[in-house]
């Protein structure tokens, strides 16, 4: 049976193309080796479970390994700890093939009550049995703990595990104990009862720091590029897709694998893509990148869903996105600690980022959404006007941008300059969203982005547009923004760029016009 690419479970070697987790297994495995127990907490789909599933296979010939995902425990199983300790003990029955003499009926006892008691400290005892018995050390791999993270049961089973990893080297326990989830389970923050305020208080204060890097490098990439290749021979350029699938999803695993599998699976036969090899070229990756930024998927349903639950996220990404501000990394600061954990940003030289392109323009064309509703008036006069723009296929930016500044400062031309600074750069993406209509996107360059300056790349149809929005600072400052701006171009190799700038100067001189800079056309609009 032909590989294909996986985005839906853990990847198998034999069945779906993947990246080389060798190097991350040694990492993982001299962790085990070295008895530590810790959790492997990441975003969702960001490759936890095929990471364990490929683990359980390499440390098979040395240890006992026990995989077991919380995920098919019912809520009930933790409701307290008697039913706990059967559903435990029904999942080792189900994973594990072989016990030790006794070990496998004192289990069963558990499942079918008929032990004397069904405790958590009946329960280790028999598992403490079953490690001093095992022909080899046993490592206990738990998948999924987010689904009990809010039960005091679970916190006890933690206890317990803790007390027996302490009690080393004299008692033999298990020789190794990962979680893996989303949450970090050692800053566990759990409200038992519905009168009890939120607590941290996890017993996992034990747990190693896991350090192994789970995404995706380029050469990650070109190495599952390179497998599918050789199947399919489409002569792709395998550097250059590696990279560019790097550059807008910053090797965030289920992004790579879902571009991968728009670009094998959905384009080819369509308009300007008659085949494979058409297919795998950097148009056919952008028209991947459309598909992606337009689907509904499991990923992007829990990050929407991760912004209703905790509301605070929202001013995080909002000021990321729209306001230019430069946010330093604070590991006390529990909004921007969360909107990393759930995946939307990540740290880059000690700032917060937006974590990769897919995201910023998802989450763009979230909040512009959600902000048209209050501010109707320019995106209608965008949508309204929006046919003008597109001359054969091709974006006028500089039309755009003349049309812009007159329509805004129509709308809000006597609004209050604080207004303006927070306000006018959002409204400028509000006005080119409608134009671009799901054809084209766009997103900001994170090395540009403060409150002084942000570059927009705005792609329509493969062709990139570079625009500076910046906010007007006397005519000196200006002209260095012509020279960033003129640099810039050069990175994307262009010799036509655009600037927008919102100026407080009551004597300014609304409009646009068009300067020579070097070899370089800028056309400049003020409003």
């Amino acid at each position: 049976m032909a590989k294909v690419f996986n985005v839906n479970g853990a990847c198998k070697p034999d069945r779906h193309y993947m990246v080389d987790l060798e190097t991350r297994l040694k990492e993982i495995k001299a962790m085990v080796d070295a008895g530590e127990y810790f959790t492997i907490h990441r975003a969702r789909q960001y490759g936890k479970t095929t990471t364990l599933c490929a683990l359980t296979e390499y440390l098979k010939h040395e240890y006992e390994v026990v995989n077991i995902d919380f995920q098919v425990m019912s809520a009930l199983s933790f409701q307290d700890e008697q039913t706990f300790v059967a559903a435990f003990s029904e999942e080792l029955l189900d994973v594990v093939e072989h016990f030790p003499d006794g070990i496998e009926k004192r289990l069963i006892a558990f499942v079918e009550g008929m032990a004397r008691i069904n405790s958590l400290q009946s329960l280790f005892k028999v598992l403490k049995s079953w490690c001093s018995k095992a022909d080899k050390k046993i490592v206990l791999i738990i998948d999924e703990v987010d689904t009990a993270t809010n039960n005091q049961v679970f916190l006890d089973f933690l206890a317990q595990l803790r007390a027996y990893y302490l009690k080393r080297p004299d008692t033999i326990t298990f020789q190794s104990v990962i979680l893996a989830g989303v949450y970090d389970v050692r800053n566990i923050k759990r409200k038992i009862r519905a009168d009890e305020e939120e607590k941290e208080n996890s017993p996992w204060n034990i747990a190693a720091d896991f350090l192994v890097n789970m995404s995706f490098s380029v050469d990650d990439i070109a190495g599952m590029l390179k497998e599918y290749e050789a199947d399919y021979h489409t002569g792709m350029h395998i550097a250059q897709i590696s990279n560019l699938m790097y550059d807008y999803t910053s090797g965030y695993p289920y992004l790579v694998s879902r571009l991968c599998k728009f670009m094998d699976e959905r384009i080819a036969g369509k308009e300007g893509f008659p085949d494979k090899s058409s297919v795998w070229t950097r148009n056919g990756f952008l028209v991947a990148v459309k598909l992606l930024i337009e689907d509904n998927n499991p990923l992007f349903d829990s990050l929407t869903n991760k912004l209703k639950d905790f509301p605070e996220l929202n001013v995080v990404i909002s000021r990321l996105l729209f306001q230019g501000q430069s946010i330093a990394y604070n590991a006390d600061d529990v909004a921007v600690r969360n909107a990393r954990m759930f995946g939307f940003v990540k740290i880059e030289h000690s700032m917060v980022q937006i974590a990769n392109r897919i995201f910023e323009t998802r989450l763009y064309n979230k909040f512009l959404l959600d902000y048209k509703e209050q501010n109707s008036e320019i995106y209608g006069e965008g949508s309204r006007q929006k046919n003008q723009f597109i001359i054969d296929g091709h974006l006028n930016m500089k039309l755009v941008l003349e049309k812009f500044v007159e329509t805004f400062d129509y709308l809000y031309g006597d609004r209050d300059d604080t207004f303006l600074e927070d306000e006018g750069r959002r409204y400028f993406m509000l006005f080119l969203k409608p134009i671009l209509n799901g054809i084209g996107n766009c997103y900001v360059e994170p090395e540009t982005r403060n409150r002084e300056r942000m570059d927009l790349v705005i792609d329509y149809h493969g062709v990139q547009s570079i625009c500076e929005l910046k906010i007007w600072h006397g005519n000196a400052y200006h002209e260095r923004g012509e020279e960033q701006l003129s640099n810039y171009l050069d990175y994307f190799k262009l010799t036509k760029g655009y600037m927008l700038s919102f100026n407080f100067n009551k004597k300014k001189t609304i409009g646009v016009k068009e300067i020579v800079l070097g070899d370089k056309v800028l056309i400049e609009a003020v409003v």
